[in-house]
C-alpha cells in the first residue's frame, strides 16, 4: 500500500494539536536527561560496555578498604586496553541472556561522547524518535488512514512509559524500533510476495534478537498472525466455493501456504545461530541470573501490575501501589484501549483484527500463563510486555479516528464526546511526563528506587562513612557505582569483604549502612552499636549504645 499525503489535513485544527503533541513528546524526551537516578540495569549497560565484568570489580573493590564514591566511577569508563571483545566477553560470562547490539552499540557511542549520564541517556533517547514515523507508516498499511496514523504517532510520542524509557540506557527503544520496523516489513511481504521484502525482514528480525531476547515474543505473534490469518482465510474462501470439489479445495488450502514466512523464520533462526549457541553453552548461568523472574508472588499482587503496565501507556500517577484511588485514576483508560480493541474487532478486516489481536495477546499469553501455572512475576515487568503496546496505541486511534473523522455522527459518535476522550488521554500523558520530568526516582528505577534518598541523608552529614559489603542479592555493586554519580566529593565508601571494626573511626564521623547482607547485619546487631532504618530499610545511621 502507497503512502500518499493529503497536504489540507495537515491545517485542520486537530492535526495541528497533534503535531504539537508529538513535538512536545519530542522535547520530553531529551528534557533533563540526567536528572533521574542512573539505576542498577543502566550502570550495568555502560559496564559491559566498557568492558569490564562485575566479579572482578567485586574481587578488586570488597577488600575492606575505604575509597571515595568519585572512583567507582571508573568502571563506567572503557579503559586503554579494553576492546569490543571484552564486551562481548563480559556478557557471554555473565549475562549470556542478553543479546550484544545495544552494547556495541553504546560502546561505540561511549567512545565518541563518552560516558556520562547525558551522553549514555542520549542514545536511547535519539533511537526512540525513529519509532515515530514508523509507527505512521504501520498505522497507514493497516487502516489507510491519515488521522489514524497521526493519532498512533501523538500516542507513542507522548506515553509516560515510552518516553520514560527513552531516557533510560537500555536497549528498550530500540527493541521497539525493531518491533514496528518488523512489523511493517511482514505486512509489505505478505502484500508483495517480493523475496527482497522478506530478505529484509529477516535481517530486521534477526537484529531485533540480537537486541533482545524477548523481541522473540513479537516473532512468535508474527507467525501465529501469518498462519492464522492462511487458515482462516482459505476456510472462508472454501466454504463460498461450493462449486469445487474437495480436491480442488485441497489444492487451493495448499497453494497458499505461506511457505515464504517459513523460509523467512528458518532464515532468521540461521543468522541468529551464534548467539543461540552462547545462550546454550551458558544455560545454567542464564537460569541463575532470571531466578528473580521465577519468585511467586500473588495473584492480586499480578494484577495489580498487569493494571499499572497497560495504563502506563497513557497515565503514569498514582497514589500508592496499594491505594485503591491509583487504580480508580487508571480504569477510564484500560476502559478506552479494551474499547478500542473491541473497535478493531468489529469493524476491520480479518487481516487487520488478527494483526492487532496477535500483537497484544500472544506476548501478553506467553508471558501470563508461566506466572499463573508455576509461578513468577514475569507478566508483571512492564518493559517485557513491549512487544503488545504498538498495537495498543493504533486500536485506540482508531477508535478515535473513527469518530472524530466521522461525518455523520452517531448516538455514541459525537465529535464532542470523543474531543473530550482525546482531551483526558493528552493531558493524562502530559501530566505524568511533566511529574516524571522533574522527579529523581520512578518506579522504572526497580532495586535502585530509594538511592536518591538515600545520598540525600548521606550527604546531609558533616563527615559521613558509607560502609556495606556484597549484599545478599548481588545488586550492591551497581548501586554504589550508581550512587557514586550522586554522593558528594567528601563521602567515603568502606567496602566489606569481613566484619568491621567500627572503633577504628572517630566520634567526628557519621556511620551509615548501605543494603548490608543478613550475615553483615546480625554481626553489626551483636555489637554495642544501634542502628537505626531512616530509609525504607535501604539505609541505616549507626550509633554507640
Amino acid at each position: 500500500m502507497t503512502l500518499k499525503f493529503n497536504h489540507k489535513i495537515f491545517f485542520q485544527p486537530l492535526v495541528i494539536l497533534l503535531i504539537i503533541s508529538i513535538t512536545l513528546g519530542i522535547g520530553f524526551r531529551f528534557f533533563h536527561l540526567d536528572k533521574k537516578v542512573y539505576w542498577h540495569d543502566e550502570v550495568f549497560t555502560s559496564l559491559r560496555a566498557a568492558g569490564f565484568n562485575r566479579t572482578d570489580i567485586d574481587r578488586e573493590l570488597f577488600q575492606n578498604q575505604i575509597i571515595p564514591a568519585e572512583q567507582l566511577q571508573k568502571y563506567q569508563k572503557i579503559q586503554p586496553q579494553s576492546t569490543f571483545i571484552g564486551t562481548l566477553e563480559s556478557l557471554t560470562i555473565e549475562n549470556p541472556h542478553h543479546p550484544p547490539l545495544y552494547y556495541l552499540m553504546a560502546r561505540l557511542w561511549m567512545q565518541k561522547f563518552g560516558g556520562s549520564l547525558t551522553a549514555s541517556r542520549s542514545l536511547p533517547a535519539l533511537i526512540s524518535l525513529l519509532s515515530l514515523p514508523l509507527i505512521y507508516v504501520l498505522s497507514w498499511q493497516l487502516f489507510n488512514s491519515h488521522l489514524t496514523a497521526l493519532l498512533a504517532t501523538t500516542f507513542l510520542a507522548l506515553s509516560p512509559f515510552e518516553i520514560l524509557f527513552a531516557q533510560t540506557a537500555r536497549q528498550y527503544s530500540l527493541v521497539t524500533v525493531l518491533i514496528i520496523g518488523s512489523s511493517i516489513l511482514l505486512l509489505q511481504a505478505l502484500d508483495s510476495r517480493i523475496w527482497k521484502n522478506w530478505g529484509l525482514y529477516s535481517i530486521v528480525s534477526a537484529i531485533g534478537l540480537y537486541t533482545h531476547l524477548f523481541f522473540c515474543l513479537t516473532l512468535i505473534s508474527h507467525g501465529i498472525f501469518v498462519i492464522s490469518n492462511w487458515l482462516l482465510s482459505n476456510y472462508v474462501a472454501i466454504i463460498y466455493s461450493k462449486n469445487k470439489s474437495n480436491l480442488s479445495k485441497f489444492k487451493l488450502f495448499i497453494e497458499t501456504l505461506p511457505l515464504d514466512f517459513f523460509i523467512a523464520s528458518v532464515a532468521i533462526i540461521i543468522l541468529y545461530i551464534p548467539w543461540i549457541v552462547v545462550v546454550i553453552n551458558n544455560l545454567q548461568r542464564v537460569y541463575d541470573t532470571t531466578n528473580w523472574a521465577r519468585v511467586s508472588v500473588s495473584f492480586d499482587f499480578l494484577v495489580k501490575k498487569w493494571i499499572l503496565s497497560f495504563s502506563s501507556l497513557f497515565i503514569d500517577l498514582d497514589f500508592g501501589f496499594n491505594h485503591i484511588g491509583t487504580y480508580l485514576l487508571r480504569l477510564l483508560f484500560l476502559i478506552i484501549i479494551v474499547w478500542g480493541i473491541y473497535t478493531v474487532c468489529h469493524s476491520c478486516s480479518l487481516s487487520r483484527k488478527l494483526f492487532i489481536l496477535t500483537s497484544i495477546f500472544v506476548p501478553l499469553i506467553i508471558l501470563v500463563i508461566p506466572d499463573l501455572l508455576w509461578g513468577g512475576k514475569r507478566s508483571t515487568v512492564t518493559r517485557y510486555l513491549i512487544s503488545c503496546f504498538p498495537a495498543i496505541y493504533l486500536s485506540v486511534a482508531y477508535l478515535l479516528a473513527k469518530y472524530l473523522g466521522r461525518e455523520h455522527p452517531t448516538l455514541f459518535g459525537e465529535k464532542k464526546y470523543w474531543r473530550v476522550v482525546l482531551g483526558i488521554l493528552l493531558t493524562a500523558s502530559i501530566a505524568s511526563c511533566s511529574v516524571s520530568a522533574f522527579s529523581d526516582t520512578w518506579w522504572s528505577k526497580s532495586v535502585s528506587y530509594f538511592n536518591a534518598e538515600v545520598a540525600k541523608k548521606v550527604n546531609a552529614s558533616d563527615s559521613p562513612i558509607l560502609l556495606t559489603d556484597l549484599g545478599d542479592d548481588y545488586t550492591n555493586t551497581a548501586n554504589l557505582i550508581s550512587l557514586s554519580y550522586i554522593l558528594d566529593d567528601d563521602v567515603r565508601l568502606l567496602l566489606l569483604s569481613q566484619s568491621p571494626n567500627l572503633e577504628m573511626f572517630g566520634d567526628e564521623s557519621e556511620i551509615f549502612v548501605f543494603r548490608p547482607s543478613g550475615r553483615l547485619g546480625e554481626v553489626l546487631k551483636g555489637t554495642q552499636w544501634e542502628f537505626q532504618s531512616i530509609v525504607d530499610g535501604e539505609l541505616w545511621k549507626v550509633k554507640k549504645r
